[in-house]
């Protein structure tokens, strides 16, 4: 159950509520999105999350500003020490992985050319690298969320999402998938899902 259903962004305070309810409905596993590194406390959460018996997954969460593709030096930079330190975070509840759209902000659509596409998916392969080594030697797995053509113009199906992790290591990375954004994009959201 993703705290989101409840609030943005989340705090200390609401996951210490939204654990207990959401255990109570009978969930194992509370999602919990960073949407800044010190909105809330992994230490705080953890101990929540063992008291009601919960286990953790993370959200990243890429507002405008944060980029790794089609944007200077600086900005990936920040945005891949962002990553990071979701890893991070990651660690400290114990999720094994850390979900989301990791390659561009949220709503950023442009078009491009068959070419630039390709351009921009190495940019990606060689800008998640870092954060992909980061997160395997933490034991995390980085789950890259395609998204519809209405919130990015770069990975929208789970092919296109596999053809640009090819390279990167399966243990630092693979798929992460969003059945609302795959009912939109794929031809066969079965056949789609199983292929990653």
């Amino acid at each position: 159950m993703s705290t989101w259903v409840w609030t943005s962004p989340l705090r200390d305070a609401t996951i210490s509520e939204l654990a207990a309810r959401v255990a109570g409905w009978g969930f194992d596993v509370l999602e919990l999105p960073v949407e800044e590194v010190d909105d809330w406390d992994p230490a705080h959460a953890a101990r929540v999350l063992a008291d009601h018996g919960l286990a953790a997954t993370v959200c990243l969460v890429m507002p405008p500003g944060r980029e790794l593709v089609a944007a200077e030096s600086a900005t990936v930079g920040t945005t891949q020490d962002y990553l990071r330190r979701v890893v991070d975070i990651a660690v400290e509840v114990g999720s094994p992985v850390i979900a989301g759209p990791a390659y561009a902000s949220v709503g950023r659509t442009w078009r491009m050319s068959e070419r630039e596409r390709g351009d921009r998916i190495a940019e990606l392969r060689d800008n998640l690298a870092p954060v992909v080594e980061h997160a395997r030697a933490a034991g995390v797995r980085v789950a890259v969320e395609p998204l519809n053509r209405y919130e990015t113009s770069l990975l929208n199906t789970i092919g296109q999402t596999l053809a640009a992790l090819d390279g990167l290591p399966v243990d630092g990375c693979g798929v992460g998938v969003d059945v609302y954004h795959q009912n939109i994009e794929e031809k066969h959201v079965g056949d789609a899902i199983r292929s990653a």
